[in-house]
C-alpha cells in the first residue's frame, strides 16, 4: 500500500510526460513552449511530482534547470515506460493489421550502405503500410541511441563488453576485411598481390582512433608492413566510394560491401591475403526491452539475403538471442 499511497495514486503519465519534457529542454519555459501548456503548470506539476517522489528532481538555475541523480533515476524510468508504452500500440496495431507499422534501424557506415538498405528495399516492396527510420554511426553513438532508446535494433559487428552487459546480440553471419579497388584501378587486372607492394599507393582510410580505423591498423600491424601512404583520411562511405571509382586510390573495407546493392558494378576486392580473422556481424538489442513486432520481418530478410555468405542455410525463426559473449576486437 506505501507504492500505492506515494505514487501508483498520485503519479500520472502526464506528470511523467512533463517531466521528460523539462529535462529534454533544460527549461520549464521552453517545455511549456513545446507542450503547449502555460510555464505555472508545468511547475506546479514538477513541485507535484517532487512532493509525491519526496525527493528533488531538478536543480534550478539561472540559465534553466538540470537533473539531479534522483531526476536521472526518474528519466531512466520514464523513458522505458514511454517506450514500452509506444510498443504495446505497436503491437496492438500489429495484430490488427500486421502489414502496417514502424522500425527504427541502426548499422555502422558498410553495413548501412549496403545490407540495410537492400533488407529495407525489399520489405517496403513487399509492405507498403510499413515505415523505416534508418540511422548510420559508429558503435558507441548505436550503443547510446539503443540505450537512449531511440532505435531499436542495431546491425554491427560484434560490440562484446566493450560497451557494457546490457546488450542482447543475435548471431548474422561471419564478416571478412578486403583490400578495395575501383574496376579502372589497374591492379584490378592482378591474381595476386602482396600488400606490401600497395604501400606506396594512394590509400583513403578511416581515422585510426574509430573502431574500425583501429582494426585496419592491426591489419597492417599483422601483416608485419608500415602504415600505407594514406592520402586521405576519412570514414566517409560516400566519399571513399567517389575516390575508389576515379581507380587511384585504395581502400579496406568489410567484404560483405562487394555483395549488396550495385557496389559490385564498381568495386573489386583485390587478391591480397590479409592476417586477420573474420569477425561475426550481429543484430543487437537492448537487453529486456520488448521487442519491436515489425523487427522480426527485418531480422528474417537479413537473414535470407546472407544466406550466399553463410555458406549454409540460416533458419531465423530459431536463431536463439543470446547475451552479447565477452569476445574482443583484438
Amino acid at each position: 500500500m506505501q507504492w500505492m499511497d506515494r505514487i501508483g495514486r498520485r503519479v500520472k503519465l502526464r506528470d511523467l510526460h512533463v517531466f521528460l519534457a523539462v529535462a529534454q529542454f533544460g527549461s520549464m519555459a521552453k517545455a511549456a513552449d513545446r507542450l503547449a501548456v502555460s510555464q505555472p503548470v508545468v511547475s506546479r506539476t514538477i513541485s507535484e511530482l517532487e512532493h509525491a517522489l519526496g525527493v528533488q528532481l531538478f536543480d534550478r538555475t539561472f540559465q534553466g534547470v538540470e537533473p539531479t541523480a534522483y531526476g536521472r533515476a526518474l528519466i531512466t524510468c520514464g523513458t522505458a515506460v514511454f517506450d514500452d508504452m509506444r510498443r504495446g500500440v505497436q503491437e496492438i496495431d500489429f495484430l490488427s493489421d500486421p502489414t502496417a507499422g514502424e522500425l527504427r534501424v541502426g548499422g555502422t557506415s558498410t553495413l548501412a550502405d549496403g545490407l540495410i538498405p537492400e533488407a529495407l528495399q525489399r520489405l517496403v516492396g513487399r509492405y507498403p503500410r510499413i515505415s523505416f527510420n534508418a540511422a548510420e554511426g559508429d558503435s558507441p553513438m548505436l550503443a547510446q541511441s539503443l540505450r537512449e532508446r531511440k532505435i531499436d535494433i542495431v546491425v554491427s559487428r560484434s560490440w562484446g563488453s566493450n560497451y557494457g552487459e546490457e546488450f542482447a546480440a543475435e548471431f548474422l553471419f561471419e564478416e571478412s576485411v578486403s583490400v578495395i579497388a575501383g574496376l579502372t584501378s589497374p591492379w584490378s587486372q592482378r591474381r595476386r598481390i602482396d600488400l606490401e607492394e600497395l604501400l606506396d599507393q594512394p590509400w583513403v582510410l578511416p581515422e585510426f582512433d574509430t573502431v574500425f580505423g583501429a582494426f585496419i591498423g592491426e591489419v597492417f600491424r599483422r601483416s608485419g608492413v608500415a602504415l600505407p601512404a594514406i592520402r586521405v583520411v576519412s570514414s566517409s562511405m560516400a566519399l571513399r566510394k567517389r575516390l575508389l571509382e576515379s581507380g587511384r586510390f585504395l581502400t579496406m573495407l568489410s567484404t560483405s560491401f562487394l555483395h549488396f546493392g550495385t557496389n559490385s558494378l564498381h568495386f573489386k576486392a583485390l587478391p591480397v591475403t590479409l592476417p586477420v580473422e573474420s569477425r561475426p556481424i550481429e543484430i543487437i538489442s537492448l537487453r529486456g526491452r520488448t521487442p519491436n513486432p515489425i523487427a522480426k520481418l527485418f531480422i528474417d530478410e537479413l537473414h535470407a539475403l546472407v544466406r550466399p555468405l553463410t555458406g549454409h542455410t540460416v533458419d531465423a525463426a530459431k536463431t536463439t538471442r543470446k547475451t552479447i559473449s565477452m569476445r574482443r576486437f583484438s
